[in-house]
């Protein structure tokens, strides 16, 4: 059956302007039938497509681990999951290093720190460093994603050991990735930010450590981690690049290096949609986009 222009030219409408195309999600809603599911399908599919809002922290489980493949089982090991999370909490409390006041991304640290036994003695716990600092900044923007304090915890401390176990040799090379893709779409730019000093204190740990946690609402955010659950950290550099090209004009108007860093740290938050929809382009155009019966 030949392929119906009209339907092609809707769905990729409704993609590029952040819609859910009525397709795509009727094709998620079978792929999630599956028993077990395939995770290789629900990876693919996320690559593709926008997560519908009502799926996405199911797959985002399913993804990261916390949730096993088999549909079957997810009623049981969320059950463990609900009795792991009460029990680490309450040793925590017994322990004192947390109580009522404790902010609720410090608990998920000490948490999360417990459970990898990297928890500091009481006597020695001071302010965060720069590691637990992204950790935090993920936290505050999951809190804004998740339902519930339980589902928060998890999807934090599986998130962040996923990208950094799958993405930590990566990370350190995104800056250069950057320089090359801003010289493919904008080498004025490049040219200004090197002869300024700001290419090389552009603000990478807010965007490639902390996947944009802190820089990007969550509404637009949670489109960028769909890629980067199912498998991409490169997103992040594309994320990067399109901010740079959407700014272009007010940073080549800025002389000093620092002046560029406050800005980028502070970006409007009214067009960000936007951006990440430019950015996903441009990640297509660039690396391609995923094939794979769905």
């Amino acid at each position: 059956m030949a392929d119906d222009p009209q339907r092609n030219f809707r769905s990729a409408y409704y993609e590029k302007v952040g819609f859910r195309g009525v397709e795509e999600k009727k094709s998620l809603e079978i792929l999630l039938k599956d028993n077990p599911l395939d995770l290789e399908k629900l990876s693919t599919f996320s690559q593709r497509f926008p997560l519908p809002s009502m799926y996405r922290i199911h797959v985002w489980k399913v993804l990261l681990g916390i949730l096993p493949p088999h549909s079957d089982s997810h009623t049981l090991v969320g059950g463990y999951r609900k009795e792991q999370y009460r029990d680490i909490f309450e040793a925590l409390e017994v322990m004192r290093y947390i109580n009522t006041s404790t902010p609720s991304t410090h608990v998920y640290l000490r948490m999360s720190q417990l459970e990898t036994q990297l928890l500091p003695r009481c006597s020695e716990t001071s302010a965060p460093d720069e590691e637990n600092e992204d950790f935090l900044s993920i936290s505050r923007a999951m809190e804004e994603i998740a339902e519930n304090p339980i589902d928060c915890y998890w999807l934090i401390k599986c998130f962040i050991h996923q990208f950094n176990t799958k993405f930590g040799d990566s990370v350190p090379h995104l800056p250069k990735s950057l320089e090359h893709y801003l010289s493919q779409e904008e080498p004025r730019l490049l040219n200004h930010l090197k002869n300024s000093g700001a290419l090389a204190q552009l603000p990478y740990s807010l965007w490639f450590r902390r996947c944009f946690a802190g820089c990007l609402p969550e509404s637009s955010l949670q489109r960028v981690w769909d890629k980067v659950i199912s498998g991409s950290c490169k997103i992040l550099v594309f994320v990067a690049l399109e901010i740079l090209l959407s700014y272009k004009i007010m940073l080549m108007g800025i002389p000093r290096p620092e002046g560029v860093v406050k800005f980028l740290c502070n970006i409007p938050q009214e067009n960000t949609d936007a951006i990440v929809t430019k950015a996903i382009d441009l990640w297509h155009k660039y690396c391609g986009t995923p094939m794979h019966a769905v």
